[in-house]
């Protein structure tokens, strides 16, 4: 019991940093651009580097932002036929997606590793840093949403979701709901 609470607050801590990063890249994406915009107006100068490292940071910020938006369950998806099927056909359908998006994954890992050699040569033009540092979020992100899917096939498996939960699209009609749920499983 101590050992899941402890894993429930990491795991909410988590998700709180990777949320700071989305505020913390888009700020910045704003100064920078913003800056630079007047620099050039006002001084007919600019800053080089922000606009590579803004690109960069849109990378992240839109990563991160997938990470944190599959936990809410925010994604797009469509339900039309899945909630119309009995109970296990909607079973057999969630342990399919969720299978698929865990492949798909691993594809984006391997990828990310066959590549690892080339990103840490290649040297972005402005800024001077290897490319890994950018591209490398693939490593982050293939793991943290493999985590994500194996999280929810083992709880389909074990019987721990419930049958209302079998659909995973929320509507955004549904969306205020969700919060109010996600708050409540945090208390």
């Amino acid at each position: 019991m101590i050992l899941k609470n402890v894993i429930d607050t990491s795991i909410h801590w988590f998700f709180k940093l990777l949320e700071l990063l989305v505020v913390v890249c888009m700020v910045a994406m704003v100064v920078m651009v913003f800056g630079n915009v007047v620099l050039r107006y006002a001084f007919n100068s600019g800053i080089s580097v922000s606009d590579e490292m803004s690109r960069y940071f849109f990378i992240w910020l839109t990563y991160i932002g997938a990470m944190v938006a599959m936990r809410e369950g925010g994604h797009l998806g469509v339900d039309t036929l899945v909630k119309h099927l009995p109970v296990l056909g909607k079973k057999v359908c969630l342990f399919l997606s969720e299978s698929l998006m865990l492949f798909c994954n691993g594809l984006f890992f391997l990828g990310t590793f066959k590549m690892h050699d080339l990103q840490v040569t290649n040297i972005s033009p402005v800024v001077g840093i290897p490319m890994i540092w950018v591209f490398g979020v693939g490593y982050v992100v293939s793991v943290v949403m493999s985590i994500i899917n194996l999280n929810v096939l083992y709880r389909l498996v074990t019987g721990q979701i419930s049958d209302d939960k079998l659909v995973q699209v929320v509507e955004t009609e549904g969306l205020a709901e969700v919060e109010k749920q996600m708050q409540g499983n945090k208390a």
